[in-house]
């Protein structure tokens, strides 16, 4: 079955029996595993210890650490997105861009996706423990946990769910000052982690923009719908200056 949701990369090359794990996890859409990277990779240059100011050199971010980052940002994204299906399926047979997804439309069942989640969690537990300053970066990933888990039922109890999302998302602002500096220094990652919940805000909320239509039938949450047709774009506009 084709998905209702455009696809960017094409994925029919894999096997058949794959092709639902991969639209599970958004293989086909690689542009969520850029948006929690980001945050990643921001943090770690600015954590990344620079050398005397008077020499005109700086120090580069580790490469391996990056690519950590990268791997763990791919990785995670697949699994909250996993997650996301699993709360949602019920709600997703219901519209019209999210009916085809392999939960809702019964590609997929629940233990098969059960099983897939462990496999997408041990392997983000395999990056985490590959990261320096083990136990801190340890109980760091281990605090995004919640997050991860309960950001799918926002849009059911808050207004607000891009907020959710948005602290979800960028723990990655986080988890990249820890992995260099062995701890968290809020006057610098505070403003940052902020500065990408309102990024997230800005294009959650067009996205949901989309479904809001859907999302008022069945009760659902979003931003598209609490600002509104009048307030979406100046308060948008306030977050992206801000």
């Amino acid at each position: 079955q084709q998905p209702s949701e455009p696809s960017i990369h094409n994925i029919s090359y894999l096997p058949p029996t794959l092709r639902p794990y991969a639209h599970l996890a958004r293989l086909d859409k690689p542009i969520g595993t850029f948006l929690l990277l980001h945050p990643c990779l921001w943090s770690t240059a600015l954590a990344t210890t620079t050398v005397p100011l008077d020499t005109h050199a700086y120090a580069l971010p580790d490469l391996q650490l990056c690519a950590l980052f990268g791997i763990g940002s791919f990785v995670m994204r697949g699994a909250g997105c996993t997650i996301n299906d699993m709360w949602d399926s019920q709600y997703d047979k219901n519209v019209e861009r999210t009916k085809s997804r392999p939960l809702a439309s019964g590609d997929l069942s629940y233990p098969q996706a059960w099983k897939f989640l462990a496999l997408q969690l041990s392997a983000g537990l395999g990056v985490l423990v590959s990261l320096p300053h083990l136990e801190q970066c340890f109980w760091w990933g281990a605090a995004s946990l919640p997050l991860v888990a309960t950001y799918p039922l926002a849009k059911r109890y808050t207004p607000y769910p891009q907020l959710a999302l948005g602290a979800t998302f960028n723990w990655g602002a986080v988890m990249g000052w820890v992995a260099v500096r062995g701890e968290v220094d809020w006057t610098v990652v505070g403003p940052l982690y902020a500065g990408c919940v309102a990024w997230t805000l800005v294009y959650d909320t067009l996205y949901a923009h989309q479904d809001k239509v859907d999302d008022a039938k069945l009760g659902l949450n979003s931003t598209a719908l609490t600002f509104g047709e009048e307030g979406t774009k100046p308060i948008l506009a306030a977050l992206a200056v801000g």
